[in-house]
């Protein structure tokens, strides 16, 4: 099949895109380490569901690996497991629309689900997320490694709600896919979603061999 039924196969399949807000963006809070680290992590899920990836981006025609590639293509790199880097926070919900802007520099209107309260290696800020194409809720962000150990251009974390809390699992950060492929347009991460700290966790930047 040609390139654009590709792209739009991988388009149909591919995880939920974030999104840009015109706000400006909150001052990072230092407050201490507090009790949002979870408990009995699961490190042999975490790393089944890294080689699931693994094997999706290595053989699935929806692949966001180019085709160019995908033959010497041996797998993502990760960064190690931190059970710290699992939190735990407090949910406002925010039923909104907001303007995506794409790092090609086209808009599209997404879903706000709300704000999440979260302390990670002890700043603090008030994350926008944001309602996917599924109706998952993840959480667009850049931290301290964007541009040196992971994707320049920021990285997608899923939140799991229930009621007014929500756990992001920042071991389970994921690439863009124009991380992957550069014709592909991404919705950069909001200002409120910086942190200034380097979140070691999640995937890596893509670098083919």
């Amino acid at each position: 099949p040609g390139r654009i039924s590709r792209m739009a196969r991988i388009a149909q399949s591919s995880h939920s895109q974030l999104v840009a807000d015109s706000h400006q963006r909150q001052p990072a809070t230092r407050v201490p380490y507090s009790q949002v680290v979870m408990h009995d992590y699961d490190t042999a899920g975490l790393r089944a569901h890294r080689r699931e990836r693994d094997n999706h981006f290595s053989s699935h025609y929806a692949s966001p690996i180019p085709e160019e590639h995908q033959e010497a293509f041996a797998g993502l790199d990760y960064f190690l497991p931190d059970p710290a880097l699992a939190v735990e926070g407090a949910f406002t919900g925010d039923e909104r629309s907001l303007e995506v802007t794409s790092s090609t520099g086209g808009t599209s209107a997404y879903r706000v689900a709300g704000r999440i309260d979260l302390t990670v290696r002890g700043e603090a800020r008030s994350v926008i997320a944001l309602w996917g194409e599924e109706d998952e809720i993840f959480v667009p962000f850049r931290d301290g490694t964007s541009g040196i150990e992971s994707y320049g251009g920021g990285r997608y974390v899923p939140a799991v709600v229930s009621k007014n809390k929500a756990t992001v699992d920042f071991n389970r950060a994921l690439n863009p896919w124009c991380a992957y492929d550069e014709e592909f347009s991404c919705p950069l991460p909001p200002v409120d979603n910086w942190f200034d700290v380097a979140i070691t966790a999640g995937e890596k930047d893509y670098r083919p061999r």
